[in-house]
């Protein structure tokens, strides 16, 4: 997966938004403001921060030890750095920001939820 597939990516889930709070070269993607992937789309290797279910996070890391890790600067048991260009199959990738993204809208104000709901 390539950067602009990753930007691709989590931009396309509903009233999903790209922000930079942290300076120009991190890009911040949040759903009603609350933070599911972060992202330093330049670097390389291309990292992605992702919210886990903390149980899911720990099997991850044991299945793909050196890709998927504890979440750097991040809560470790909630969140995962995942290694996106470096093996992980780009289906995984996709599965996981999904996850992270519904994690995040499952802790959303019930209001805020059912205006994602809405056709």
């Amino acid at each position: 997966m390539t950067p602009r597939e990753l930007r691709a990516l989590c931009l396309s889930f509903e009233a999903a938004e790209e922000d930079f709070p942290f300076g120009p070269d991190i890009s911040v993607f949040k759903v009603h403001g609350k933070l599911f992937a972060l992202s330093h789309l330049d670097a390389r290797p291309l990292k992605v921060n992702l919210k886990c279910d903390p149980e899911d996070a720990v099997r991850l890391r044991t299945a793909h030890p050196d890709l998927i890790v504890p979440g750097w600067h991040m809560n470790k048991r909630h969140w995962n750095t995942v290694t996106v260009d470096a093996g992980l199959p780009d289906r995984l990738v996709r599965e996981l920001v999904e996850d992270s993204y519904d994690l995040v809208v499952a802790g959303l104000p019930r209001a805020a939820r059912l205006r994602l709901d809405r056709p």
